[in-house]
Order: structure tokens, then C-alpha cells, then sequence
């Protein structure tokens, strides 16, 4: 924490009500210090990413009455990625709307912001964390929910943007500057967003969130060797960070290895790290496991049963649809298990879905995420040319399904290796030069563009 709790009661939070200031110097409509204490406690694990933001909970029972700690308690289980998040948040969104009259103008938004999530309206959600970032500059955790957010429906520039506006209000706070570079890392401009990073890390070490910048912009720009050096010089850190965030850490720290080729050490983080630690009914865990057994698989590792290690836990999945992201990797690896009969539900459940989704969403889930299942399904069974048909005219606006764009990046090495397969020479030799200009010393690159100029000047010469 940053700055002692302050206790000052007021009549000026709501109807004739309480208020104490946080850490932040933010009102909350409390009488309860305990209450102020956990709320503080849990805005530290949100920004630090760390494993006990369930202190939450105790604010709500030392004042059941605290609109703003009920809401973040119920953001507390939407960011779970289980199944049973919502129905485990409504309680508390409940109670935080039925004490609305006590509560400021910020926790109103703030409540707003989190109704308008748990009903899948991100667009919503993000526009009242936007006037919570004009009006109270000083609450990061707002301002990391809308983040999140702006990261799962693909803007890049919105990410950066919410972090721009409070940067000035915040300048001491190190994990300010771990916010800042990931929005400057998504919209490309990486000396910047590393300089931001590593700002945070020498302010404060233990900052997994800064720690996941920097590896962003190093895996961006090949440098394997130093990216392996960063993680690993702050594994220490990660036991006490969230379980989901603790094995996309080592996710990050596998596609090191991946690109160096090292495929024994992937399997082994794999094993050890991510699946092998992961909570196997959580959605990030789930992806982080997904896309990290598919890299292997383009690159010919035999993954033997782990798709079906995953599989198991899918079931929950066909029906959800919370981000078309998660949906196209859950659909994929429900084929390779073997799980041919619920890939099939799945995408008829998309498909039905995608008339009835919201209207800002809509048309991604018809018109990009619908194909890119199809697509995707289509390369789990080898089927090339309709791997090729489905991909090819969707890439451009996957960024719309979320993720970020090292996530997304492996649904080009899918098109690509649908491409190869299929003997398209042409486009991949297209796309394999961009790949080799943005990261010219990753080995598979390299062949695979040996072997694509090879087989282009064979059949030029036949």
C-alpha cells in the first residue's frame, strides 16, 4: 500500500452516510476501517496480480452494507474464468445495487461498470470506467477491470488510451507504469512500453504485471536469450502471484524456449508450470494449456495424451461463449481429444449464439469468430484447404475476437501451416518474410522459408 488509511468521517458520500479514504485517497461509503483495510488489500492484489485477492470478502463481512466492496467482490468471481462466476458474483452485485443511496458517485459508476460486465456489455462497462478514469483519476483498479476489457474485445489503442489519462495522477505508484507499457507494448511502440516496464521493476520487484510487459516486448522482438534471462530472474516472485497469471507467466517463458527450439524445456514447463500447476476448470489456465500444446504440434512434438487431459474439463465450455477468443481454442482442442461429438455442439452453439449476442459484438461472432471456428475445426482434422478457405478472409479482424497480440498470433501459424501443407507456396512465402523481417533469428522461420523458396523454385524450374 501506498499511503497510510486515512479515517474521516463525512456526510457528503451519500444520504447521511459514513465515509472513510483509502490508500488512494478515494472515498468509500464505510464506517468500518476493517472494511477500508481489505478494500486496500484487494485494490494491492488486483495491480499486483497476487493470489489473495479473496480479502475482499472480509470487507463485505465487516459491512455488508459497502456498495463498492460488494462490487468488487462480485468482479472478484468474474474474473475467476470458471463456470460458476456469475452465479457466484450476482449475490454481490445484488447486495452493491440495493445500497446504492449510500454510495458516492464513483462507487455508483463503479457498481454500474461491473453490472454492465456481469451482463457481457464490455462496451458499456468500459464507457463507465472511462468517466470513472476522467473523474477519479487514482483508481487503478478501475482502471486495470478496463483494461481487461478493452483487451478482450481487441483495442489495442483503448488499452493504451485509459492508462494515457492516468498517468499524471499516479506517477509514484509502480504499478502505474506496468499498466502503462502494456498498452504501449499492444500498440507497438516497445522501446517505450519496455522503458515503462522496467521503470515499474526497479520500483518495485515484485510487479508481475511489469515482469509480463517486458516479456511481450522481448518475444516480440526475438530476443529469446534475454527474454528466458528476464523471467527467470523473477520466477522467485511468482509463487505469490495468481494461479491463472502464475502459469501464463510461464507461458510467456515457454515461447522462449519454443522459438530457441528447446522443446524438452517446453514440455517440461508445460508439465510443471502450467497444466501440471493450473486450476483445470479455469478458462486461463485452459488457454494457456490449449495454445501452448498447439504451438508444440506445429512443430511436429508428439503431445501424446494431453489433449485429453484438457478435454475433460471443456464440457462447461460449449455453451458459454464468453469470449469468442477462448472459443476458438476450446473448439480446437475438443477435435484433437477426439471430441468430435461436442466440437460439433459447440459450433452449432456458436452459431446460434452469434444471432443473439449483443449488437456491438454481433458481428464479430458471425462474420469473424463463426469462420474461424469452422477453420479451426477444419485444421484439427487435416483438412487443409478448408482450413485455408475458412482463416484466410477472417485474419485481419481476429484482433475483434480479443487476446492479446502474442495470443493471437497463433492463429497465423495455423493458416500458415494449413498454407504449407496444402503446397501454397505463394502465401506462405508471403507471410513467412514479414514473419522472418519482424524476427529473422528464429529457427523455424528459417526453415520454413528454406523450404517454401526451395519448393517455389522446383516447380518453377519442372
Amino acid at each position: 500500500m501506498f499511503a497510510s488509511i486515512g479515517v474521516y468521517p463525512k456526510l457528503s458520500c451519500g444520504l447521511l452516510s459514513a465515509c472513510m479514504k483509502d490508500s488512494q485517497e478515494l472515498e468509500i461509503s464505510t464506517d468500518s476501517l476493517e472494511a477500508v483495510t481489505s478494500v486496500n488489500r484487494f485494490v494491492d492484489e488486483l495491480l499486483g496480480v497476487g493470489n489473495n485477492a479473496q480479502v475482499i470478502l472480509k470487507a463485505v463481512e465487516a459491512d455488508p452494507a459497502c456498495a463498492i466492496a460488494n462490487a468488487q467482490v462480485a468482479a472478484f468471481y468474474l474474473f475467476f474464468g470458471k463456470s460458476e462466476a456469475l452465479t457466484l458474483a450476482t449475490p454481490y452485485l445484488e447486495a452493491a445495487k440495493e445500497n446504492l443511496a449510500q454510495a458516492n458517485e464513483r462507487e455508483k459508476l463503479f457498481v454500474s461498470a461491473i453490472e454492465a460486465w456481469a451482463n457481457r456489455d464490455l462496451q458499456q462497462a468500459i464507457a463507465f470506467h472511462e468517466i470513472i478514469g476522467d473523474r477519479y483519476p487514482r483508481d487503478l483498479a478501475s482502471v486495470h477491470i478496463c483494461q481487461y476489457h478493452q483487451r478482450n474485445i481487441g483495442n489495442s489503442q483503448g488499452l493504451l488510451q485509459i492508462a494515457e489519462k492516468v498517468f499524471s495522477a499516479n506517477q509514484e505508484n509502480p504499478y502505474m507504469y506496468g499498466i502503462l507499457a502494456f498498452g504501449l507494448e499492444e500498440c507497438h511502440h516497445l522501446a517505450e512500453a519496455e522503458a515503462a516496464a522496467r521503470k515499474a521493476v526497479e520500483m518495485k520487484r515484485h510487479n508481475p504485471w511489469a515482469h509480463h510487459a517486458v516479456a511481450h516486448v522481448l518475444e516480440t522482438q526475438g530476443r529469446l536469450e534475454e527474454g528466458i534471462a528476464w523471467m527467470e530472474s523473477f520466477a522467485d516472485t511468482w509463487e505469490n502471484t495468481n494461479l491463472a497469471f502464475y502459469t501464463h507467466l510461464w507461458w510467456h517463458t515457454a515461447l522462449y524456449h519454443l522459438d530457441a527450439d528447446n522443446f524438452h524445456q517446453v514440455v517440461e514447463i508445460y508439465d510443471q508450470h502450467i497444466w501440471g500447476r493450473g486450476e483445470k476448470d479455469s478458462a486461463r489456465e485452459q488457454i494457456n494449456a490449449i495454445s501452448l500444446l498447439l504451438r508444440l504440434e506445429l512443430r511436429g512434438v508428439d503431445v501424446g495424451s494431453r489433449w485429453q487431459e484438457i478435454a475433460a474439463y471443456l464440457y462447461p465450455r460449449l455453451h458459454e461463449h464468453a469470449i469468442a477468443f477462448l472459443d476458438l481454442q476450446y473448439i480446437y482442442a475438443l477435435v484433437r481429444a477426439g471430441k468430435d461429438d461436442w466440437a460439433t455442439q459447440m459450433l452449432e452453439s456458436i452459431q446460434d449464439y452469434a444471432t443473439r449476442a449483443l449488437p456491438y459484438t454481433r458481428k464479430t461472432w458471425q462474420e469473424v469468430a463463426l469462420p474461424a471456428a469452422k477453420g479451426m475445426i477444419a485444421h484439427a482434422q487435416g483438412d487443409w484447404q478448408m482450413a485455408i478457405a475458412q482463416l484466410e478472409p477472417v485474419l485481419p479482424e481476429l484482433y475483434s475476437t480479443g487476446g492479446s497480440h502474442a495470443q493471437r498470433d497463433l492463429f497465423e501459424q495455423v493458416y500458415l501451416d494449413a498454407l504449407i501443407h496444402a503446397s501454397k507456396y505463394h502465401k506462405a512465402v508471403n507471410i513467412l518474410e514479414k514473419r522472418h523481417a519482424a524476427r529473422n533469428n528464429i529457427p523455424l522461420i528459417q526453415r520454413q522459408l528454406a523450404n517454401a523458396y526451395t519448393q517455389l523454385k522446383a516447380s518453377t524450374s519442372s
